[in-house]
């Protein structure tokens, strides 16, 4: 996804783009391989890291047969998804550094980000909505029949990611049109306007899915507290600081989650093509970067992917299996 610098002047006021020379490019009569950045080495190293982490965390998730609740499910969809955005980062700096750049190398990683983002932002909505039925689901939560629902959510989800991300290459983009391009191009500023209003009401309906969570959360405190008085003391401190420590964890994920999603949705409405391409990457930036943290706040939080981890990486150390899965830290 590169940036629009068809507005003139541009060039002189603001420099070469450095994240996506591409525009300056093709106004040159002889191509000359542009030099490394550091913006250049932040995107290979950034994505490196991205497609890594996840590729652990999904290699994980599929390579172990007890890992087959929802949870588990929604857990491998989101790193999966995780997983194409930071290849999508190396193959953009492949094509800007290593090989001569052209419009197709441009529609494809602008159509593999915008599914890996779409998916990811799915992803993490099917984890809070799994969050939501497994409080106030508990007794059916786990069943065949969860897990086969889970398994055709996302495939909905994905099929859903593919034939938005195909809108580039399919002819929905700028480059034959600059002045309708968007912030981000070679997005057409239509195309990004609904792909940004759909993250919008993704983001809203998760939020609404975690005030849910609360409102169980909240329902259940109440009952366990009308029976403290039969709980011995050290539990009843034990199940007050469990709970608090449930909600900051919780406070934190939200913080995370608009923190990286809502700047980039809402400047993909407001923003235009004159807009300074400074502001797409401050909030294209944090977009992608959630990719990198959650595996952190997601996957690597969950007790039995934890341990086969420590198997893996420790195979000699002794540890307690439980066929009990816990979808849930809040």
């Amino acid at each position: 996804m590169a940036l629009n610098a068809s507005e003139p002047g541009w060039e002189e006021s603001s420099g070469a783009d450095p994240f996506f020379p591409l525009s300056q490019l093709e106004s040159s009569p002889a191509y000359e391989e542009p030099p490394l950045t550091v913006w250049g080495i932040a995107l290979c190293v950034s994505g490196t890291l991205i497609a890594t982490e996840n590729a652990i965390v999904v290699t994980t998730i599929l390579a172990t047969p007890s890992l087959r609740a929802p949870v588990f499910l929604l857990l491998a969809s989101l790193g999966l998804a995780d997983l194409l955005a930071g290849v999508t980062l190396v193959l953009h700096f492949l094509f800007l550094f290593c090989v001569k750049p052209n419009d197709w190398s441009e529609l494809v990683t602008s159509g593999l980000l915008v599914t890996s983002l779409t998916a990811s932002l799915c992803s993490l909505m099917g984890v809070a909505l799994d969050r939501y039925l497994s409080l106030s689901h508990a007794l059916t939560y786990g069943s065949s029949q969860s897990r086969c629902r889970a398994a055709i959510l996302l495939l909905v989800v994905w099929v859903s990611a593919c034939m938005i991300g195909a809108g580039p290459a399919m002819g929905w983009h700028c480059l034959g049109d600059p002045n309708s391009c968007s912030v981000a191009r070679p997005l057409t500023r239509t195309y990004l306007s609904l792909l940004c209003g759909g993250f919008l009401v993704v983001v809203m309906v998760t939020l609404q899915l975690y005030a849910g969570i609360c409102r169980v959360a909240r329902r259940h405190a109440h009952a366990i507290a009308t029976q403290r008085h039969s709980l011995p003391a050290k539990q009843s401190y034990a199940s007050k600081h469990g709970s608090g420590r449930g909600f900051s964890r919780l406070i934190l994920v939200l913080s995370v989650f608009v923190g990286c999603w809502m700047p980039f949705s809402l400047w993909g409405l407001l923003g235009d093509a004159s807009s300074p391409p400074l502001y797409t990457y401050a909030t294209l930036v944090p977009a992608a970067g959630s990719s990198l943290l959650n595996p952190i706040l997601y996957s690597l939080r969950n007790k039995d992917i934890r341990k086969v981890l420590i198997q893996a990486c420790c195979p000699h150390r002794h540890t307690q299996h439980t066929h009990a899965h816990y979808p849930v830290d809040v």
